[in-house]
């Protein structure tokens, strides 16, 4: 905890863990043992122990979604709020800059006061043990060979109440000067001391400490204690018969006093005179619980431990649409962008491909580097003052023109680098700004059928345990070759799109190669169902923070070039070519050439095959056509190193030639 704001989500969701065990507690307060009664602290105390909010997670309600959403209200700030360590750390040097940070020196001052008052009181009763004297080590020698229990040093002091033992590594058993001490009592203090009952107090005192501020929690304190008496009370129950039961609460109403009650690193019997009355009520009720009573209580903890412990990821997809409202909701919007962190790289292209689709800030918010936020916030709230105000969540992400939500949006090229992922993100258009958003919209039948697309490059790279993505350049518009009716076309590649290019030569004769690959998130949902037709579905336009990479489609497209002299070029006649990926090895595979004359296209994952009749009037480029693989595992799917290729022509013998990348060689 290094500011008011961490401090005030670790105690919140440990407020909300304690009033679940609270509610819990009494559900069952006469059904489970004393055993399970205290025990179940220890929940409590694992919430107390684990940082809050890690990784956007919340324990039962979120917490770090409202102290978020508050924070920015309050102060305007856009970082996200961390609990590095469940205790207090120094906010460094240097003055207070505004109230929140005066508040939260306010409570570091509150923890060491009163851990400081919790040592001096310790301490204290330390050097008052000092000045006691040996006595009754018989009597408690006796006592723990009776019960199987070790005995431990005893000092008689004048003015105690009551006996209790003192300290964790070198207990002390303390005895009231001049007054009988009852085998029973010494029976007590053994049991604690068995149990190591002084160590869960000074636990319970740290805990009162860090949450000095939160009544709540105090009073789980108060609780937990009295409930380490009671089973305290119960473990010497079990030990005695008859009579001596019933004389043990009669000793437990004459140690009633409030003197050292909750003092740090003891056990009191006394524990303050208001709860002897409720011990001494259970002592009447004592009863032996059956053995599978011990399996039902498990079963109960574990109910309740695997929330708690684990608690819930934050997701965007709630609060995201609050941002219509007001400023509240908008502030809510940003903390849930904040704490809902795309942890793939595909979650965050496809945040940010529904970004751009849908213009939404939110869904940016969500993939954009956090030192972004305030400026991604400040933007969209000034176009929601502005004259012709938007609805708070919207966004100008630069693209030209319109895009058609149905059809979604397509990555290309998917590469790993040691940046991160760079991808080109291809976005069908129902209308486009050639020429800028000055002059008139071009639609997407204007061009001869066929689609428009925006292009932007990007880059997925992974920031403080999240994944963001950072554009590599503008937008640009693309006619592509794929019908303006069908844009799912675009899921097979198309040659108008940048691709890479990967070239060869051989004398007079070059190959070339341009490889596409297209990568595949599942975004399709079932929006009905018809006895007739089956289930329809559509593009879910909601980003999907984990998702992952569900298939890739692949296509390559060939072209032969003559490249002697242009006298030449009527010698050839037919060209065919085999060719495929080289594998890891760098060796070549063999490859089975084409037929002589009939003109063929063969193409497979990663291979391809053509055989073409070359036309009386060709220029030197021969397009030998290509195709594409159906899905293929994303895991087994890596850009080519090289092609390995082999060419004949005219039927000749083949001539063998690798075709490398060219240097930043993109086919437009």
């Amino acid at each position: 905890m290094t500011d008011l704001w961490s401090v005030l989500l670790q105690t919140l969701t440990a407020s909300g863990a304690a009033a679940l065990l609270l509610a819990v507690k009494a559900l069952f307060r006469d059904k489970l043992s004393p055993r399970w009664q205290f025990g179940i602290w220890g929940l409590l105390a694992l919430v107390l122990l684990l940082p809050a909010g890690a990784e956007g997670r919340y324990v039962l309600f979120p917490w770090p979604l409202w102290v978020e959403a508050a924070k920015t209200a309050l102060t305007g700030d856009y970082a996200l709020t961390r609990v590095l360590a469940p205790v207090p750390l120094p906010r460094g040097l240097g003055a207070p800059e505004n109230l929140w940070e005066v508040l939260y020196l306010l409570y570091l001052a509150g923890v060491v006061l009163l851990l400081g008052w919790y040592i001096l009181t310790y301490l204290r009763l330390r050097l008052a043990l000092c000045r006691g004297r040996p006595a009754g080590e018989e009597q408690v020698r006796r006592v723990a060979a009776a019960y199987g229990l070790t005995p431990c040093r005893a000092v008689a002091v004048p003015g105690l109440p009551t006996a209790f033992v003192c300290g964790v590594v070198r207990p002390v058993l303390a005895l009231p000067e001049g007054v009988e001490v009852d085998d029973k009592v010494i029976l007590h203090e053994l049991l604690h001391l068995r149990y190591h009952d002084a160590a869960w107090g000074l636990l319970i005192c740290l805990f009162r400490c860090l949450h000095w501020c939160n009544p709540l929690l105090w009073y789980c304190a108060d609780r937990a204690g009295n409930d380490a008496e009671a089973l305290c009370d119960q473990r010497v129950l079990e030990r005695l018969e008859g009579e001596d039961r019933r004389d043990y609460g009669r000793i437990l109403l004459s140690a009633a006093s409030e003197r050292y009650a909750r003092a740090p690193g003891t056990s009191s019997l006394s524990n303050g005179g208001r709860n002897i009355r409720a011990r001494i009520q259970a002592i009447a009720r004592f009863k032996r619980y059956p053995a599978g009573m011990a399996l039902v209580s498990v079963c109960i903890a574990v109910v309740l431990g695997l929330p708690l412990a684990l608690g819930r990821a934050q997701t965007l997809a709630p609060a995201a649409g609050l941002a219509h409202d007001d400023q509240a909701g908008f502030c809510l919007a940003m903390a849930s962008a904040r704490l809902t962190p795309c942890t793939t790289p595909a979650g965050a292209l496809d945040a940010y491909g529904k970004a751009v689709l849908e213009g939404n800030g939110i869904y940016r918010a969500l993939c954009a580097p956090l030192a972004d936020h305030p400026a991604l916030a400040a933007e969209m709230e000034a176009a929601a003052s502005g004259p012709d105000p938007w609805v708070h969540e919207h966004w100008e992400s630069g693209l030209p023109g319109y895009p058609d939500a149905a059809a979604g949006y397509f990555l290309y090229n998917l590469e790993e680098t040691e940046e991160g992922w760079d991808a080109l993100v291809v976005w069908p258009l129902q209308w486009a700004y050639l020429s800028g958003p000055e002059a008139p919209p071009v639609y997407k039948t204007e061009e001869e059928g066929f689609l428009y697309a925006a292009c932007q490059r990007v880059r997925a790279e992974r920031q403080g345990g999240r994944w963001v993505v950072l554009p590599q350049g503008d937008f640009w518009v693309e006619a592509t070759q794929t019908p303006s009716s069908s844009a799912t076309g675009l899921s097979w590649g198309d040659a108008s799109l940048p691709a890479a290019v990967y070239r060869g030569e051989a004398g007079d004769f070059a190959l070339e190669l341009t490889h596409q690959t297209i990568w595949a998130i599942d975004n399709r949902v079932e929006t009905g169902t018809s006895w007739l037709f089956g289930p329809s579905t559509a593009f879910d336009t909601v980003p999907r923070p984990n998702a992952q990479f569900e298939g890739v489609n692949d296509m390559d497209l060939a072209a032969f070039f003559f490249t002697g002299p242009a006298e030449d070029r009527g010698a050839v006649e037919h060209v065919s070519v085999s060719l495929a990926a080289v594998d890891q090895e760098g060796e070549e595979m063999e490859l089975p050439l084409g037929s002589r004359w009939s003109d063929s296209i063969s193409y497979g994952a990663g291979t391809f095959r053509s055989s073409k009749t070359v036309p009386a009037d060709w220029d030197g480029t021969l397009r030998l056509g290509g195709g594409g693989s159906g899905s293929m595992d994303p895991e087994e799917m890596s850009l080519p190193t090289a092609y390995a290729a082999k060419l004949s022509v005219n039927g000749g013998s083949p001539i063998s030639l690798t075709l490398y990348p060219v240097e930043g060689g993109e086919a437009g």
